[in-house]
């Protein structure tokens, strides 16, 4: 064979390589026709080009999407800085904690009502703030009601992903009491370090403030503060790979870390940002909607689930949402509780292990993965719209 002559699958990779370049460059205009948030508009994008063969199975792709999905999760963390959250009122943390409880109760009462498999517990409340951190870019950082959704958001992904990575010990093949023990275990002891970590370094910083200036200069040609964030970033992912933990809880942390310690780069979270939201978050976003088959709308079983599926997870958020009214009034609680409806990721995450554990059939599978998509696009494109309401009767 000529050495110059490119291989199928390296032809599939420059295919792929072809089509992000052309998403990147059309999605903003699409969804400014289309009226729709761009991510939901990338998802979009993902599946039509996958429905008509653009896109092969590529291991490179779906490589890079997780890395998008990871650098969404670190920019997301960027947004909670952990000094602000440790000083909340003691109102809005009894509120946040009432609401997950009565979140996972409420799915408990479905599940025995309907007689549905126990992994709906998981699935039902799920949660990321993942797609909820875009808001930001719409409302801005002094939203209220945003900021507390956040910080809700931000105790119950903890706690699904706990759930998620003891649930997935459970139901992986060949698995052992030892083996789930020792996920428990890793998972505990990542979490205490994290803990003692952050307690350690706000003391060292408190001593010597200059080294936060050392490690983040306030001006550097080097590029130092993008170089120091992004080593922490790769080195947490390593960490959560060689103990087999959710690099999405990883990812998560790491931002957090850099929003606490470093808050004096009022411009480094826009820096890294910028890179995410216009390379990387969206080649995850047409990964994701390229795994979606279109031809599952067409099965009414699949998409009749779905939508019921949709309706109790946003219903049921709505509704505890409501412990808020008088923190936040009546439109910010219909936002509030639509904001923790678009888990996208983690949902497929769960439903995958359901499948891949053999307590879900494909249908209901199919169901949920339509599922993630429509809350991903409709629940979007419905904050957006309530919100110009609210805008318009202001005026």
């Amino acid at each position: 064979m000529h050495q110059n002559v490119i291989d199928t699958q390296s032809l599939i990779d420059l295919k792929i390589l072809i089509i992000i370049a052309l998403c990147l460059l059309f999605s903003p205009y699409i969804a400014k026709v289309l009226r729709l948030p761009i991510s939901a508009t990338e998802i979009i994008l993902g599946s039509i080009v996958a429905y008509f063969g653009f896109i092969g199975k590529s291991e490179n792709f779906s490589l890079l999407a997780n890395v998008g999905f990871y650098y969404l999760m670190f920019i997301a963390g960027m947004e909670i800085n952990l000094r602000t959250f440790f000083s909340l009122e003691k109102e809005i943390v009894k509120k946040s904690f009432l609401y997950i409880v009565l979140l996972y109760l409420l799915s408990l009462f479905i599940v025995w009502i309907f007689k549905l498999s126990l992994v709906f517990v998981l699935i039902i409340p799920v949660m990321s703030v993942g797609l909820l951190s875009l808001l930001y870019k719409d409302f801005g950082k002094e939203c209220y009601w945003l900021n507390i959704a956040m910080v809700v958001a931000t105790l119950a992904e903890v706690i699904s992903i706990v759930l998620l990575t003891i649930a997935g010990a459970f139901l992986q093949e060949d698995t052992s009491i030892i083996d789930v023990m020792q996920s428990i275990l890793y998972l505990s002891i990542f979490l205490g370090l994290c803990l003692l970590a952050f307690k350690f370094l706000g003391v060292l910083f408190w001593w010597y403030p200059q080294l936060k200036i050392i490690l983040m200069p306030w001006e550097d040609k080097n590029e130092k503060d993008i170089r120091f964030c992004m080593a922490i970033f790769i080195l947490i992912i390593v960490a959560m790979i060689i103990t087999k933990l959710e690099i999405v809880l990883g990812s998560f942390i790491a931002g957090s870390f850099i929003a606490t310690f470093f808050g004096h780069k009022k411009d480094l979270e826009h820096k890294i940002a910028t890179f995410g939201h216009g390379f990387l978050i969206p080649i995850f976003f047409i990964y994701i909607g390229s795994t979606f088959d279109l031809k599952m709308i067409l099965e009414y079983k699949v998409v009749l689930n779905a939508i019921l599926l949709m309706l109790v997870m946003v219903g049921l958020r709505i509704l505890c949402a409501s412990i808020f009214i008088r923190k936040i009034g009546f439109k910010s609680m219909i936002l509030f509780g639509l904001s923790h409806s678009m888990p996208l990721t983690l949902l497929i995450a769960t439903a995958t292990l359901g499948y891949s554990g053999k307590v879900l059939e494909q249908e209901i599978y199919s169901a949920l993965i339509l599922t993630a998509l429509f809350e991903a696009i409709l629940v979007m494109s419905m904050i957006k719209f309530i919100s110009n309401i609210k805008y318009q009767s202001s005026k």
